[in-house]
């Protein structure tokens, strides 16, 4: 192995910008197909090469927590490899799996999964559209998802968290009582990436909550109970008190204190538990069953429930159960001694070393680039009227109107077999008819395809990288409203203003914004059109680039454009009085010099204490978790932002931390403004870094917006029932990208 100089696998090694991985099979390199980037099998290890357009490199080495030695020991031996075909300069990462960087969890902005087993055991990565399915998936995150395959059991649930149930044409999502709202938005982001990645689209996705489990759950999930928490029994105070330790299980047997007495509930599968610790006080061990027959009174279980009083070292199969690490006496030394509420007031808070964060670099990395958009490839695009597909003309191609709904069919083949990718993009001023006929229109399309293009469904203004890279260097640009039907054209506003700003993959945008002095950026290019003038405003941080798309929507919108710089607007023309007076806007020092790109955070104490995470790759406003406060840092100023369903300890923690990272900077940042900011308050300074900010986003909630649309996907049956509106109550709760 040591004598592979130079891997056939490496012919092809940083030729394009992009992310490469190779999984170690047999002590040998197999690539790994672009759509099962980011499903990572535990039992093996990984090789990945990211590659940036300068060109630069990162080199990444990923070891699952069952790979073997061998295994590990040649990702090393190739990645060593790899960074000499590439001439030493390459940046090198060691990952182990749910420690992965900041710079790794980038690539993969929609999740990672982790899958059970690996090439030693017999499990192949295999192609999209598998509907013969039936896996459990532990949702865990908030900034970098990860999805870990546990057993399809009853016991691998718990109240705090999101699972996703996947059976192949059915994912439902599974929502703990005590999950928070962002947590059930990226579950919810999870389900659809598998079902738009995993079966092109052929799946329905349902949001099932704690306690109300369909009979198709309840069949596929072994141990079938209710959650059942564990409570302390305890006579420190004077008088017997029952105390929760931990509302679900499974628990850890380190719980279990042999100086106290615990109740675990599982009341409705009509039993209790008492379990005795042997160093428990006599009266503790006493009232056992008469803490047991109070609690059943209490809880108002029935009285014919069932009580199982439990000395320690007799503890039945049924009770071991509910704990994921249970040892008996013969393979343990016994339980260690637990904090247990009842006995401390308050747990005590781990202090967060905010110096740390310095370490995690960010990268632009960019996510669902199959390719740059060019070569051997053709672009076809349909606009959904009157429940079909009408075909665009290709001269209108990258302008896109909110008020319809258009579908997208790319092919390539860079000297390969064709391939194709299926874009659904969904204006926010289309109707519910255009809606579903779009979703349908894409699985018919893939039908006539034979199942085989991979479809994306994106919402106007959350467009991916790649499909903005495909109209040959022209932007893509996207009107506010509108449609591009004949004869059917709402008319435009007589002022428009577009925003235009090119991405870190060098695709670029132009998004029309309401015509407003605040909504200008001094990193950016922005095209006015009043009644009698055209104006291209150009900020002083503004590139090249976006100077040249500016042309394109000029051409689009007619005539001759007066070239505008900032700060020399011209004081006698009607620029200023068509944006309705100048007003504050973007004008950050650091935009203009580009010193290093902004970083944002959240801090949480969802865990119990206070912790701060980086949003990897690049982020956008549907970052900002409302039950949160997030740290924004553009360099020469730092943001709080606090979210409106952030507790009072996020928000006096934050600015705390916020200080302590600047203060712990190595590159000697001192003294920086620190600027708090509400949620539905941010000032210009704030929305400038988020392109096409939208002061609406937060009025509707995401995991409700038009609630049966994707009820139709696979069978005209269910399409028949979404446009008669006779969808069970169930059904209605259908998760909507």
């Amino acid at each position: 192995l040591t004598t592979m100089v130079c891997h056939k696998e490496f012919t092809n090694a940083g030729k394009q910008p992009g992310l490469q991985v190779w999984r170690i099979e047999n002590l040998d390199l197999k690539l790994v197909p672009k759509d099962l980037h980011g499903k990572f099998y535990t039992g093996d290890a990984y090789l990945l090469l990211f590659t940036t357009a300068a060109p630069s490199y990162n080199i990444h080495m990923w070891l699952g927590n069952e790979c073997s030695q061998d295994e590990s020991g040649a990702a090393a031996i190739f990645a060593t490899q790899l960074d000499d075909f590439l001439g030493g300069g390459p940046v090198q990462f060691r990952e182990v799996q749910n420690c992965e960087s900041n710079t790794f969890l980038g690539y993969f902005k929609s999740g990672i999964q982790y899958q059970k087993g690996g090439v030693a055991s017999g499990f192949h990565h295999v192609v999209t559209n598998d509907t013969n399915v039936k896996r459990l998936l532990h949702v865990k995150g908030r900034r970098a998802i990860r999805a870990t395959e546990v057993a399809m059991s009853w016991n691998s649930f718990n109240k705090g968290d999101c699972f996703i149930i996947d059976l192949g044409k059915d994912i439902y999502q599974w929502c703990g009582s005590e999950c928070s709202y962002f947590e059930r938005v990226k579950a919810a982001e999870f389900a659809i990436n598998i079902r738009d990645s995993d079966r092109n689209g052929r799946a329905k996705l349902h949001l099932v909550e704690e306690g109300q489990e369909t009979a198709e759950i309840i069949q596929v999930t072994l141990n079938y109970t209710h959650i059942a928490p564990l409570l302390c029994i305890s006579d420190a105070s004077g008088t017997m008190k029952v105390s929760v330790v931990a509302q679900t299980s499974p628990f850890k047997q380190a719980m279990l204190s042999p100086e106290e007495c615990y109740i675990l509930d599982n009341g409705v599968d009509m039993n209790i538990f008492v379990w005795k610790g042997p160093k428990a006080n006599t009266e503790e061990r006493k009232a056992a069953m008469s803490a047991g027959q109070q609690f059943i009174k209490d809880k108002g279980y029935s009285n014919k429930t069932q009580i199982q009083v439990i000395p320690a070292g007799a503890e039945t199969t049924l009770f071991k159960q509910f704990f994921s690490d249970w040892k008996d006496k013969d393979e343990t030394t016994g339980p260690s001694k637990p904090f247990t509420i009842g006995r401390i007031a308050k747990v005590k808070q781990v202090p967060f070393d905010a110096s740390t964060l310095h370490t995690n670099k960010v990268m632009a990395a960019q996510h669902g680039m199959v390719d740059d958009g060019k070569g051997k490839v053709q672009v076809r695009i349909w606009r959904v009227e009157n429940g079909d597909k009408m075909p665009i003309d290709p001269s209108s191609y990258g302008h896109f109107y909110g008020g319809d709904c258009y579908l997208i069919l790319y092919s390539y083949g860079h000297g390969g077999p064709e391939k194709h990718i299926i874009y659904t993009w969904q204006g926010l001023k289309c109707t519910q008819d255009e809606l579903t006929a779009s979703a349908f229109l894409t699985v018919q399309l893939d039908d006539s395809m034979g199942g085989s293009p991979v479809q994306v469904r994106v919402t106007q203004g959350q467009e991916p990288p790649h499909l903005m890279s495909l109209f040959q260097g022209k932007p893509m640009i996207i009107h506010l409203g509108g449609t591009s039907r004949k004869d059917g054209q709402s008319k435009a506003n007589s002022t428009r203003l577009f925003h235009i700003r090119q991405s870190s993959s060098h695709a670029t945008r132009a998004v029309e914004v309401e015509p407003c002095g605040s909504k200008l950026n001094t990193n950016d290019v922005f095209v006015l059109k009043t009644p009698s003038a055209l104006f291209v405003w150009r900020g002083v941080g503004a590139s090249d680039e976006e100077i040249a798309a500016a042309k394109y929507v000029v051409a689009f919108l007619g005539g001759t454009a007066t070239q505008v710089s900032e700060g020399k607007e011209p004081g006698g023309s009607d620029f200023w009085s068509a944006l309705g007076g100048k007003k504050d806007y973007q004008t950050s020092k650091s935009l203009q010099k580009v010193v290093k790109p902004p970083r944002l955070f959240g801090c949480s104490n969802k865990t119990g204490r206070l912790i701060v995470e980086e949003v990897p790759g690049d982020f956008t406003q549907s970052d900002l978790a409302t039950d949160d406060v997030m740290i924004l840092d553009v360099w020469d100023q730092i943001f709080v932002w606090v979210g409106k369903d952030s507790n009072e300890e996020e928000r006096t923690g934050a600015p705390k931390m916020a200080k302590q990272y600047v203060d712990s900077d190595p590159s000697g940042r001192r003294g920086l403004p620190i600027t708090t900011v509400k949620q539905g308050a941010e000032p210009s300074t704030f929305t400038g870094w988020f392109q096409a900010w939208d002061s609406n986003m937060w009025d509707t909630d995401p995991l409700c917006q038009k609630p049966m649309l994707l009820l139709l996907i696979g069978t005209n049956v269910c399409f028949h029932a979404l446009v008669t509106t006779q969808c069970t109550d169930l059904q209605k709760q259908v998760i909507i990208p």
